[in-house]
């Protein structure tokens, strides 16, 4: 008897080893090695427990960096900050609209990712704004819809462009990447209130992020190599030369939208730490952002 329960043991052990050496190798001969295999998104189009420079995602929106910029003190707002902060708050959103309008044309997951990781700029602008008390320029707007003028013109200008060809749409993020980079560098300089300065300072971590995955992915997928639009050669080569960005401590990216083979789950190719947050800026000046 003991002698067939001890045969009977090594023949289910045996089994059970079969079967998940059987597992494994399906489950490496189905990875998805492709880019946009290295970009695909969340369950569902969320974003995964990790997102953006801003920590995880709550029930309310990204916590982290939100949760630290509560504790900091508030300040008098300047004309030019107030104006600042509303323009960022519908510049984030064209970001957003752009690559979901661009990604469900081209249907390349890198749009649909880093529209994720532009919501959570959104929603970190607007806690600014509920915490100066500032009416919220994007309430009620729909995709492709926004109350500044200069932004509804640079939409409808940008989605044509990106409309044109899959290499195009790469450009037209790179681009808006690029544009608030520039923004962004101004904006901080205006601004002396920390918890802001806090904010804007993650969010052009993150357009560093998503430039350096725009142009990755532009070469990945048609071969082109991508050239910079706004920034001088030397600010765009100190970029793309760099590794991957994560935020200020307040809970890294972890690949939301930077490459997949990093920490997490990677909204562009490659390889690396993720991180990031996307476009910024501040108070509007029409010729910057009618450049695209």
């Amino acid at each position: 008897m003991k002698w067939i329960t001890g045969t009977w043991t090594r023949v289910t052990l045996g089994v059970v080893a079969t079967l998940a050496l059987v597992v494994g190798i399906v489950l490496y001969a189905f990875t998805p090695t492709s880019v946009e295999a290295l970009v695909s998104p969340d369950v569902a189009g969320e974003p995964m427990a990790q997102v953006g420079n801003f920590g995880q995602r709550g029930p309310r929106g990204p916590q982290g960096l939100g949760d630290m910029v509560s504790t900091l003190p508030t300040g008098d707002l300047s004309d030019a900050e107030v104006a600042s902060l509303l323009y960022m708050r519908e510049e984030e959103k064209l970001a957003r609209d752009v690559y979901l309008t661009l990604g469900e044309q081209w249907d390349v997951q890198i749009f649909q990712n880093i529209a994720q990781s532009e919501q959570m700029h959104m929603d970190a602008v607007k806690d600014l704004l509920d915490r100066y008390g500032l009416e919220d320029p994007a309430a009620g707007k729909d995709i492709g819809e926004f109350t500044d003028p200069e932004l509804q013109a640079l939409y409808d200008q940008l989605v044509a462009q990106g409309s044109q060809s899959l290499a195009d749409a790469l450009k037209v993020g790179g681009a808006i990447e690029e544009i608030d980079i520039l923004d962004l560098e101004e904006r901080i300089a205006e601004t002396d209130n920390v918890d802001i300065k806090t904010v804007y300072e993650n969010l052009m971590r993150g357009s560093r992020n998503h430039l350096r995955a725009f142009a990755s992915t532009l070469e990945t997928m048609t071969g082109e190599t991508y050239e910079p639009q706004y920034l001088s050669a030397e600010e765009y080569a100190a970029i793309v030369n760099s590794g991957m960005e994560q935020g200020n401590g307040h809970g890294a990216d972890n690949g939301q939208h930077a490459p997949g083979q990093g920490q997490g789950q990677g909204c562009e190719p490659g390889q690396g730490q993720g991180q990031g947050h996307g476009p910024g800026q501040g108070q509007g000046q029409g010729a910057r952002h009618g450049r695209p």
